[in-house]
C-alpha cells in the first residue's frame, strides 16, 4: 500500500519519482528563500552585535596596538555585549578567552579585561 505524499510547500499530491518532495521548481524555491529569508533575520542580528562588538575593541585598542589592558568598565560604557562571541577556549592557566574574529578578551578578578588582535596588523 502507497502512502500519498504531497509537497513540503503547497500539499499538492506529487507525481513521479518515490524520493520527490516537492511538485515544481518554483515550490523548491519558494520554500529555499522562505528558510533561509528566515535564518538571515536571525543571524544578521546576531552579525550586527559580533560587528559592534568588534568595532569596540577596535576602536579601544587603536590601529598599531597588540594588546592591552583595561578596566572592565570601559567596556560596559561601550555597550560591549559579552554574550556574543565567535569561539573561546580555556588557557592553561584555567582561564576562558574569548573570541570575536580577530580579537580576544579575557576578564580577570580585579575586574579589568585583556585584548589582544590575533594575527596580522
Amino acid at each position: 500500500m502507497n502512502k500519498i505524499r504531497t509537497c513540503k510547500l503547497c500539499k499538492n499530491t506529487l507525481v513521479g519519482r518515490s524520493d520527490k518532495v516537492y511538485c515544481s521548481l518554483k515550490c523548491k524555491s519558494d520554500y529555499n528563500q522562505r528558510l533561509h529569508g528566515a535564518t538571515r533575520i536571525v543571524t544578521g542580528e546576531i552579525d550586527n552585535i559580533l560587528h559592534r562588538n568588534r568595532c569596540t575593541l577596535l576602536e579601544i585598542m587603536g590601529k598599531n596596538k597588540t594588546q592591552m589592558k583595561i578596566p572592565r568598565n570601559q567596556l560596559d560604557k561601550k555597550k560591549f555585549n559579552y554574550s556574543y562571541l565567535t569561539h573561546f577556549h580555556v588557557n592553561n592557566q584555567g582561564k576562558m578567552v574569548h573570541y570575536v574574529y580577530d580579537f580576544s578578551w579575557m576578564i580577570f578578578s580585579d575586574q579589568e579585561v585583556l585584548i589582544k588582535r590575533i594575527g596580522k596588523i
